[in-house]
């Protein structure tokens, strides 16, 4: 007999920027691309969010509470952001057209299992830092 789970899963998540107008392209683009959809809040125009299918959201916003100017990953906090691309094909895609939207790749000689021999991913980072990892498989 199956229980229910206690909780469904990502609600959303929040990421601060230090300037909006340099990390939202970039965004916008890789959330876009693995299928998200962009929402605007009206009268909030230093916030974006993207939402999933299963309704969970990120949340990217400029904010006077930013220390610094680039995330540090080794810092106590989150080290990276994991999403799921639908296939091989679409990874490749977005390690190709990544850089001419702001991501800078990591661990580019090792792609694309940097993760391991049995895990298939694309490491990046954002115009300030943010490391993304898109996993593709289980």
């Amino acid at each position: 007999m199956n229980a229910t789970p206690l909780s469904s899963g990502l609600h959303h998540l929040e990421l601060w920027t230090r300037d909006l107008a340099v990390s939202e392209p970039a965004w916008h683009w890789l959330m876009t691309t693995l299928g998200w959809r962009a929402e605007r809040v009206e009268g909030w125009e230093l916030g974006r969010i993207w939402r999933h299918g299963d309704g969970c959201y990120i949340v990217l916003e400029q904010s006077e509470g930013v220390l610094g100017d680039r995330a540090e990953r080794r810092a106590p906090g989150m080290n990276h952001l994991a999403l799921r691309a639908r296939d091989r094909e679409l990874l490749d895609r977005v390690r190709r057209e990544g850089p001419g939207h702001g991501w800078r790749e990591l661990f580019a000689e090792h792609y694309p299992h940097a993760g391991g021999e049995d895990h298939t991913a694309w490491y990046a980072e954002d115009p300030h830092g943010i490391e993304v990892e898109l996993v593709t498989g289980p």
